[in-house]
């Protein structure tokens, strides 16, 4: 049941125009520092894992590794197979990564996607 409501996450995220797929655009993403979470298929292949994480080191962009393969992700997505994707908005992220299994996401992950987003929504009020 968790995996069908994070995985239609996905979903939902890339119809809002909140998720990008495929190394070329999440590396942009990365670059461009508009990534707010990372995910990386469970066998992303070593050079993407590699190309991704050296992309985003040295920034507060964070990259986590999910318990779906590449086919599932891209059934997910509509496309033949997704290695890697990323959140440009940090709330879908936040309820992407709480609706994974327990044990899938660091404590420290959790809690830093809780502070960006409450950081959010303090400046939206203030407008």
């Amino acid at each position: 049941m968790e995996q069908d409501r994070a995985i239609g996450l996905l979903g939902l995220a890339r119809k809002a125009g909140k998720l990008q797929t495929g190394e070329e655009t999440v590396g942009s993403m990365l670059l461009e520092k508009h990534a707010r979470l990372t995910v990386l298929a469970s066998d992303a292949g070593v050079a993407v894992t590699r190309k991704i994480r050296a992309m985003a080191e040295g920034t507060r962009q964070r990259i986590l590794e999910i318990p779906y393969d590449k086919l599932t992700l891209g059934a997910a997505l509509g496309k033949p197979s997704v290695s890697v994707a990323a959140f440009a908005d940090v709330s879908i992220a936040l309820a992407f990564v709480r609706a994974l299994p327990s044990g899938t996401a660091a404590p420290e992950l959790l809690d830093d996607l809780e502070r960006r987003v409450a950081r959010v929504k303090s400046k939206r009020k203030k407008r």
